[in-house]
């Protein structure tokens, strides 16, 4: 049954001794002192567009270190984070160093001329292809700080902007650049092309906010936490479509990983497309301040799903997306349940990124294959209590999919 749950008494390995041990205190933006309110820099480039105005009034802030940086990409680019294996402490340290200037807007301003000089701006920095040298004046000064989210990542200071300039001429990728001027092409068609152009799903969020893609008469702003998952999901389906075409896997398959303290178990089984995510809260991690297991659940058959995923929210979209890259890669689709475990280790929530990154890893670092299902779920609950100290039991006996699949008649068992 999809919901949210507790497991009262899971036995885990993380007890309050080695949670205690390992939690660490959020480390403080360099610079303590109240800053200037003119400050000379460069934009990573990164673009937040807030959500808690009231509709369609919305933030346009532009993300920048209060100094120029030789490598100010390093502020906001998950890319380098993944590959240089980043700590989370140093993310929070990158993030809390960014000043979000910022200013308000209308949805619907990127039509016409109704957006003004910080939009066009704003829009010229979102979809740059590397750091952009900014002149900015603020209409107060600031002090440097650091804010959390469950979507978007930590953020730094929020400060409202008095005027902007660019000092540089700004260059953009052409793919990025053709999509933005086909005003024809449907953001849909668009977030596609870009997609198959390697643009990565950091950017595509980023330029959908922003409203440059998409028929010309529908184009708006969309707040960052809306159109990161908006791209996963859209991604997504587009792949399930392809993914369908595909003959199920001859075998089953097991996978498991783990990022920043994510822990993925991907059990994949020979049937058609389905997904289910399991994701487990221990005490201690990001979102689980308690001594309680929580969980939150939710799940789509071969016909996929009517509503948002409310229980686990842009994870499950994220964590979606990486499956089917893996199935249409391999011209297979199959029956996926997914258990993610956010532990202790990752003691700051970064934003689902993290997730999307996890399931990635995860599935191109142990893949083990069987002959049938009893012998791969013995294999993924020993994994998991070895490594985690958890019984996975009561979680598989919850699962929509495993019942279904043990259950359902299938055509083959009559040949």
């Amino acid at each position: 049954m999809e919901g949210k749950f507790t497991l009262e008494g899971a036995k885990i390995k993380y007890g309050k001794k080695d949670l205690l041990a390992s939690y660490k205190s959020i480390p403080q933006p360099e610079n303590k002192d109240t800053l200037s309110d003119e400050f000379f820099s460069n934009s990573p480039p990164a673009i937040f567009i807030g959500s808690k105005l009231k509709y369609p009034s919305v933030n346009v802030g532009i993300l920048a270190p209060p100094i120029r940086s030789e490598d100010a990409e390093i502020y906001d680019s998950h890319k380098r984070w993944i590959e240089e294996k980043t700590r989370i402490g140093d993310i929070l340290r990158f993030r809390g160093n960014l000043i979000n200037s910022r200013f308000q807007s209308n949805v619907h301003a990127v039509k016409g001329e109704m957006g003004g000089k910080f939009l066009d701006i704003a829009r010229e920095v979102g979809m740059a292809k590397k750091a952009t040298d900014m002149e900015f004046q603020l209409k107060k000064r600031v002090k440097l700080e650091l804010n959390f989210d469950r979507i978007n990542k930590p953020m730094g200071a929020k400060a409202e902007l008095r005027n902007v300039n660019l000092t540089e001429n700004v260059k953009v990728e052409k793919s990025i650049e053709k999509a933005y001027y086909d005003t024809d092409l449907k953001a849909a068609e668009a977030l596609e092309y870009l997609y198959h152009k390697h643009i990565d799903d950091q950017k595509l969020s980023q330029v959908l906010s922003l409203g440059t893609l998409g028929l010309g008469k529908n184009r708006k702003l969309v707040p960052t936490r809306f159109s990161i998952t908006a791209v996963d999901d859209t991604l997504g389906k587009q792949l399930i479509k392809e993914v369908k075409n595909f003959p199920s896997i001859d075998d089953y398959k097991l996978f498991f990983g783990n990022f920043l303290g994510n822990y993925y178990l991907i059990f994949l089984l020979p049937d058609v497309f389905s997904f289910e995510l399991f994701e487990m809260y221990l005490p201690g991690s990001s979102w689980n301040p308690t001594n309680s297991l929580t969980v939150s659940t939710d799940h789509e058959d071969y016909n996929g799903r009517k509503n948002y995923a409310s229980n686990c929210v842009g994870g499950y979209y994220a964590g979606r997306l990486p499956l089917l890259e893996f199935l249409k890669n391999n011209r297979k689709q199959a029956t996926a349940l997914v258990l993610r475990f956010e532990t202790p280790e990752y003691w700051a929530g970064l934003g689902v990124w993290v997730v999307r990154s996890a399931m990635r890893m995860s599935m191109n670092t142990l893949e083990m294959s069987f002959n049938n299902l009893e012998d791969m779920m013995k294999k993924g609950k020993m994994i998991i209590q070895e490594e985690l100290g958890f019984d996975i039991n009561e979680i598989t006996k919850r699962s929509k999919l495993l019942k279904k699949f043990k259950t359902q008649t299938k055509l083959t068992n009559f040949f």
